[in-house]
């Protein structure tokens, strides 16, 4: 399905190109109804290693992964209207990407996968403010001072049990502490994997832990 008008509005206005992005309507996410979309970190973009293994596992047309405005507020912009325009089972987040993926599921009500994700990026990133180098297209942009007090705006202090988060961590993480992260989500199931890197580049070991994470709770459960 081509994206649609209040998509591309947003996209236009953030400075970003039309692109095509495809509807799980009428699909399943091993048994679940709707699309994925994967949230990429900071200076990152929306393709590359995860979405790749990703689009392999749960098919090319059912994982979404867009380019995100530098903008915080921008960002949450546009995957709203995403999450809004069509049946969506899962967020998946990567660093930055974890956090909004986690703003994102307590107001949508959805499941989310968070890798080595940012619980306070409005901190670790104060040291970004100025001009930076996008990973994936080597272009400069700015993070703005402004941009860590929109995502302070979206921060909670804590989560509560009945969202349904599973996160992976890796101990390795050269970015991110991730002893912070398995503090924030203690009351959710976390995954801890000794050694590895802020890239998190075996996902693909943890596909079927995902597999288990979307299938629908029993009652009670």
């Amino acid at each position: 399905m081509p994206i649609t008008a209040p998509i591309l509005d947003i996209a236009q206005s953030a400075g970003i190109a039309p692109a095509e992005y495809h509807c799980g309507d009428g699909k399943w996410v091993k048994g679940v109804a709707g699309a994925i979309i994967y949230i990429h970190g900071f200076a990152s973009c929306g393709s590359g290693n995860k979405v790749a293994i990703l689009r392999k596992h749960f098919g090319e047309d059912l994982v979404l992964a867009p380019d995100l405005p530098v903008s915080p507020n921008h960002a949450i912009n546009l995957l709203t209207a995403m999450i809004e325009q069509q049946p969506i089972a899962l967020l998946i987040g990567s660093s930055l990407g974890g956090f909004y993926a986690e703003y994102l599921s307590r107001l949508h009500d959805l499941p989310c996968v968070l890798i080595n994700p940012a619980t306070r990026p409005f901190d670790t990133l104060s040291r970004c403010v100025g001009i930076n180098t996008n990973w994936c297209s080597g272009q400069k942009f700015e993070w703005k001072a402004g941009y860590n007090t929109e995502l302070a705006t979206m921060y909670r202090k804590q989560t509560t049990p009945d969202q349904r988060y599973l996160v992976l961590l890796q101990t390795g993480d050269e970015v991110l502490d991730y002893r912070l992260a398995v503090k924030r989500y203690r009351q959710h199931k976390v995954i801890t994997q000794q050694g590895g890197n802020h890239r998190f580049e075996n996902l693909v070991e943890y596909l079927s832990v995902i597999d288990d994470f979307l299938k629908p709770r029993k009652s009670g459960s």
